[in-house]
């Protein structure tokens, strides 16, 4: 079968005048958000393809963002980890050909912050949880603040470590060097089914090294933990030769995927059911090394990588045959991030401004689900509008 024709960006953004190392877009898929290497960061209506509000959070380059609710978690190289308020589009703001740069912006106000370990340029990973009288919880998961080799569990918005040192498996010596290394990704989920009936807490993380580990928590009856006691190896995998530089996993925690230096995407299974299973893990070959950014639609049936000669490449996450490649960044592609999967029953919420509901037809909302946005060295956001690749 051919392959479809090469594609261009449906949209650029210049908001950044340093490499983009962060993108994420909201639940509804009306607002993208972007970080870069100074630390500055832009949320862009993607109505009207204009910004909502840019402020610069961090003093170092942005590794994370992530929208939770009414707020933003912007996680940076600074070793600071912040939640704002999250601000909405003022009536009458900008439409698509305005000027950004008339706008007056406005800063979301600071809620709280954490002080956290940045050596890994690894982002954090937020685990949401069921509300407590109406109150939002999250569980926050980032590498330790001493031992980087170790993940630490927060939880939010209290900002108790609840589990330290993820990892440390035996008393040891902050000088000790781990044959791991320094972790480069984590996940943190809760398991679709355990043997007792209770879904056990599970950490993803990935090494410099190039191995995969899978931990699952085994005290039920202790909410907390220290040394990484309590702690369980489910199994490590080690199919890279080269640090690993991209984590990703599945909207539904059932496969991960990850890319290197190398040329391979390796993809494990999350499943326990299928653990010792020789399909638990398996290696991909592509004819294109050195790769910085893996990212998974949420239906879990396309992934896009980002490559360090600036082209996404998308594969069909079942079989790893290529689907295409989109070429517009000149320089390395740092991060890639799918729009929120929504569907016809669930259609983007209508934008926070003045705009009639009659403009935008259900075409043009189902549209935002099939985006695909990339940021690259080259201070652009690209903004891409792919096909469904539905059979």
């Amino acid at each position: 079968m051919a392959l479809p024709p090469p594609a261009a960006p449906n949209h650029l953004l210049r908001l950044h005048s340093q490499p983009v190392s962060a993108l994420a877009f909201s639940e509804d898929n009306t607002r993208l958000y972007s970080g870069d290497s100074s630390g500055l960061v832009a949320v862009t209506s993607t109505w009207t393809l204009r910004p909502i509000a840019k402020w610069q959070p961090h003093s170092d380059g942005l590794l994370g963002i992530e929208e939770w609710q009414d707020e933003i978690i912007t996680h940076g190289r600074d070793n600071k980890l912040h939640i704002w308020k999250r601000t909405i589009e003022l009536p009458g703001s900008a439409r698509l050909g305005d000027t950004a740069a008339s706008l007056d912006l406005p800063i979301p106000d600071l809620s709280y912050s954490l002080d956290v370990n940045a050596l890994n340029y690894c982002r954090f990973s937020l685990m949401l949880l069921d509300s407590d009288n109406n109150h939002k919880r999250a569980l926050l998961a980032v590498p330790g603040l001493i031992d980087s080799s170790v993940a630490d569990v927060w939880c939010l918005p209290s900002r108790e470590r609840i589990h330290a040192a993820i990892g440390q498996e035996t008393r040891k010596s902050i000088f000790s060097t781990d044959p791991k290394g320094i972790i480069m990704g984590l996940h943190l989920f809760t398991s679709n089914s355990s043997h007792n009936g209770i879904n056990e807490l599970r950490i993803l993380c990935a090494y410099e090294n190039g191995s995969v580990t899978l931990r699952k928590y085994a005290r039920i009856n202790q909410p907390t933990s220290i040394e990484g006691e309590g702690w369980e190896v489910l199994w490590t995998s080690k199919l890279h030769a080269e640090t690993i530089m991209s984590l990703r996993v599945s909207r539904q925690n059932d496969f991960a995927l990850t890319v290197s230096a190398d040329h391979l995407i390796c993809r494990y299974n999350l499943l326990e059911a299928e653990v010792s299973s020789d399909k638990s893990f398996v290696a991909h070959k592509t004819k294109h090394p050195g790769n910085a950014a893996i990212a998974i639609r949420d239906d879990g049936r396309v992934c896009a990588v980002g490559g360090w000669d600036g082209n996404i490449r998308l594969y069909s996450t079942r079989t790893m045959k290529p689907l295409g490649t989109l070429k517009y960044h000149k320089s390395s592609c740092q991060t890639i991030e799918f729009a929120r999967f929504l569907g016809v029953s669930q259609p983007a919420a209508e934008p926070e401004d003045d705009t009639s509901s009659d403009e935008w037809t259900q075409e043009e909302k189902t549209e935002r689900d099939r985006w695909l946005t990339a940021g690259g060295k080259d201070c652009r956001v690209s903004i891409w509008s792919l096909i469904s690749f539905s059979r």
